[in-house]
């Protein structure tokens, strides 16, 4: 896909802008370790993935983003497809994450996507223990739910589009229910 307009943007993202956005940031998981994260789009509770919010900058980076959630979402088909969460991640070069599985209820049911926006060959993407290389503008869904790590190896950090998708006219899953008087 086309995210030559993106990247360029991305790549002009001040360190005071980075540093501000992170420092405010509402996911902070002890796994992420020292990757840094642009939200624009997060879940109002970590219990449920149906309600969600725009931060601040969603508005100025919408015309850049939704061409690429688009193009990234084609092939799923939903007629009212959501994301609840739309961030940037950056993770330094040297930089790890380390294993882990998305625990949180409000990540289990939509798919979760990556498109890399800048990456080299150095950077691994495990899932249950097997590597990945996940090519620069290529968009794959990643199995949260399995145990996965990011190492790289690169000398430039690595930074990806992340967000979560759903179709909002599917059933909610049974075990929802089970959730809700928890």
């Amino acid at each position: 896909m086309d995210i030559g307009a993106l990247k360029a943007a991305v790549l002009a993202i001040p360190e005071s802008l980075w540093q501000a956005e992170n420092a405010d940031k509402p996911n902070r998981f002890e796994a992420l370790d020292a990757t840094a994260h642009i939200v624009f789009r997060f879940v109002s509770s970590v219990r449920d993935w149906r309600e969600s919010y725009a931060r601040p900058l969603w508005a100025e980076w919408e015309p850049l983003l939704a061409p690429v959630l688009a193009a990234a979402t084609a092939d799923y088909g939903y007629a009212n497809g959501l994301f609840p969460r739309v961030m940037l991640a950056r993770m330094p070069a040297g930089g790890v994450i380390r294993p882990h599985r998305d625990a949180n209820p409000a990540a289990k049911w939509p798919h979760k996507i990556h498109v890399p926006i800048q990456t080299s060959d150095r950077v691994t993407f495990r899932i249950d223990g097997q590597g990945f290389h996940l090519p620069e503008g290529e968009a794959a869904e990643v199995n949260n739910m399995g145990i996965h790590a990011v190492e790289n190896g690169g000398s430039e950090p690595r930074i990806h589009l992340i967000f979560e998708y759903y179709d909002a006219d599917q059933p909610d899953p049974a075990w929802l229910a089970s959730m809700a008087g928890a």
